[in-house]
Formats: C-alpha cells, structure tokens, sequence
C-alpha cells in the first residue's frame, strides 16, 4: 500500500469515528431532553363559593420541581414550594385548603390580587373631572383594597393555563362593571402569572378601561421563608431597595411628603433583622405597615426587597416596575388555622406587596394611578427563589 493509500485510509477512519461520536452525543442529548421533567399545569376542584360558583386550583411545577398553586377565587396564589439550603421543599406562603376558607372570617387577604386599588383611599372618596365618588369605608375612617364583596379578590376569575419549555402559567382575566364598589368605568383585567425553570413566579399585570379612572394592582401574599405556620417571622433579614418613603397619619394615610430612611427605623437599605426594631406586644405601635420608594426609575424593572432565613437558607428577591412597596409585618394575624392545620401566629409572615404609593388618587405629587380610555395599564412584579 503506497503512503497517500495509507494516509487516506486514516483519514477515512477518523471520519467514521467522528460521525459516530457525533451520533451518539445527539443520542444522549436527546435522551437528556426526553427526560427531563418539563414545567406542567394541572387543574383541580377548589370547592365551591357560597353563592355556588365553583373555584379551580391550578398547580404549576416546574422542571426543578417547584411548586406554585393558584386559584380562580381572587386570582390568588394559594402556596408556593421552594427548597432550602438542604434541598428540603416547604410552602412557604399563608392560605388555606380550599375556597371556604377564603371566604372566611380569618382570610386577611391572603395571597390574593388587591383592587380595583389596593391598600388605602383617605375617608373612601376621591373627585374626577369635577364628580366625586364614594368608596366603602372597610377600614375606618379608609377605603382598603378595592373595598366589599365585588372587589377583585372575592370575584372568581376566569382562568387559561399554558405551558413552555422554561415555563408554565396561568391567564386570570375579570371585567369588572361601571360602578363596581363605586368606581367608574368598565374596567378590564388580565393578570399572568408564570413560573420558570430559574425558580422565578412573574406576575404582569394588564387592565383596560371606557372611563377615567384609579388602578393601583398587587399579590397580597403572606411569606415566611421558614414554611408557612413555622413561627414568626421576626428573624427573618429584609434589605429594601428604598431610601425613601412615604410618612403617614395615625390612619395610615400618607401626608404627601416623601421622607429619607436614614436615621430611622425605616432603614433597611442594608440587611436588618425584621424584629429587631419591633417593640414588645403590649406597645401600641403594631410593627411595620409603611409604603417605601423604591429605588430607581419607575416603569423599569429593578430590585426593590430581599427576604432571608438564616435558619432554612431560603431568600427571595422581589423585582418590579412599580414605584412603590408595603412592608406589613402581620400585625393583626390572630391565630387562623391554614392549610394542613397549621395555625399562623401573630407576626407568622410579611408582606411585601408591591405598588402605586397610598392615596394616590388624593395626591397629585405622587405618581399618578388613573387609567384613560385607549391607555392600557401595565405592571410586572418578579418573586425570585433561591437558598443559600
């Protein structure tokens, strides 16, 4: 065999064994890819509501196997699964096992969507293009959370699940009619939440409406990083991307001002031990309900809270578009009994609701809720997962 005979053999050879290796990297590629579990939606009874209407639950669980469950009730998150730092799986969000309990006395607004606008409207009133509305007083002398029985929370929401190769979700979309709770206008909504394979729940919220008026949306869920009805949240470490925020009165009503953190005990530009600064039971400040600037320009995505257990190692960082932040530390939870029959203890949770500053219909210095006619409202709020 001559030289260039030999050498085209080799050349040939390693050809072959190239091809093949190829193959079988695409075999074990695609095998990988088969495999691997991918986010799913599953639909269950959530029982019935009082007036007979009856309430999904959607589970969506991702590739890692995370876990969050929605409901049509209130377009609520009903729990969220996350690891800790030993890969130990918890729910570590408040609520309850089926629709009954939501529509109970112990329901404090758990994991639901606030509005037509969330938190507080001084005295329930506010004036439009020269006619004033009147709201619900709910929450004396105040308007709270879009007010009775035909604010978003309580209505049953209709639901389209989806699914991707990073991710999985769900459509909530509820008009609410002209005049609902005192408001004006038709008002359209639509709220998607996902939950991708990076451990992220995303919400983006959308509403249209025929007549000027206040949106102001959120997620009022309850978190303890620790598991839901694992004690208090007191040594849980906030940090608030905030160095500002909004002063109020004895009623909670902001006054207009817009303060600096430093100095107070509204500081936690750094990570703070939430009961640190908390006084004892018996003191008549009740803890933390305070609506926070966050950082940077609103409209644009961007850090605004981090959440950690020191014990579990869970941390949750909370991004969005929206101008402002609620740090309520579960002053008023009594005791409920929740899911599995845990019982959630005062100051058993936080809340980190994010938003458009209080009583902003009230206050033209702040940044403007209402919606006009032909405008579309938009806001995102990502809840991101991780232990360390």
């Amino acid at each position: 065999m001559s030289k260039t005979q030999s050498a085209d053999k080799l050349i040939a050879c390693a050809v072959a064994l190239a091809f093949t290796l190829s193959a079988c990297t695409t075999a074990k590629t695609a095998s990988a890819v088969k495999n691997m579990e991918l986010p799913t939606v599953v639909k269950t009874s959530f029982g019935k509501t009082k007036s007979g209407i009856n309430a999904e639950l959607y589970t969506i669980t991702n590739s890692k196997g995370v876990v969050a469950k929605l409901t049509t009730y209130g377009a609520t998150l009903v729990a969220m699964t996350v690891p800790d730092k030993a890969g130990q799986k918890a729910d570590v969000t408040l609520g309850f096992d089926d629709v009954s309990g939501y529509e109970g006395d112990g329901n404090q607004y758990f994991g639901c969507t606030t509005g037509r606008v969330c938190n507080r409207i001084a005295k329930g009133q506010f004036t439009l293009e020269g006619k004033t509305y009147s709201l619900l007083i709910n929450n004396e002398p105040n308007h709270l959370h879009g007010g009775g029985d035909l604010a978003l929370n309580k209505a049953v929401w209709k639901a389209e699940p989806f699914a991707t190769s990073d991710g999985a979700g769900v459509v909530f979309t509820h008009t609410s009619a002209d005049g609902e709770e005192g408001y004006p206008g038709k008002l359209a909504c639509k709220i998607t939440y996902t939950l991708n394979n990076a451990n992220e729940l995303r919400l983006d919220y959308e509403a249209t409406t025929d007549k000027l008026t206040p949106v102001n949306l959120t997620n009022h869920a309850y978190w303890n990083l620790a598991g839901a009805g694992n004690g208090t949240t007191l040594g849980h470490e906030l940090t608030l991307h905030a160095t500002h925020y909004t002063p109020a009165d004895d009623s909670l009503i902001p006054t207009g001002k817009i303060d600096p953190v430093n100095g107070t005990p509204l500081d936690f530009t750094k990570a703070e031990v939430i009961g640190k600064r908390i006084p004892a039971d018996s003191s008549p400040w009740k803890g933390y309900d305070h609506n926070f600037v966050v950082d940077g320009k609103s409209g644009q995505l961007r850090p605004a809270a981090r959440l950690r257990d020191p014990k579990s190692g869970r941390v949750m960082e909370i991004l969005t578009t929206e101008p402002g932040i609620q740090f309520y530390t579960g002053n008023f939870l009594k005791g409920q009994t929740g899911k599995g029959g845990v019982t959630y203890p005062h100051r058993g949770a936080v809340c980190l609701e994010t938003q458009h500053y209080p009583d902003s219909v009230n206050k033209p210095s702040f940044p403007s809720t209402l919606l006009k006619p032909g405008q579309i409202y938009k806001s995102t709020t990502i809840h991101r997962f991780r232990a360390e």
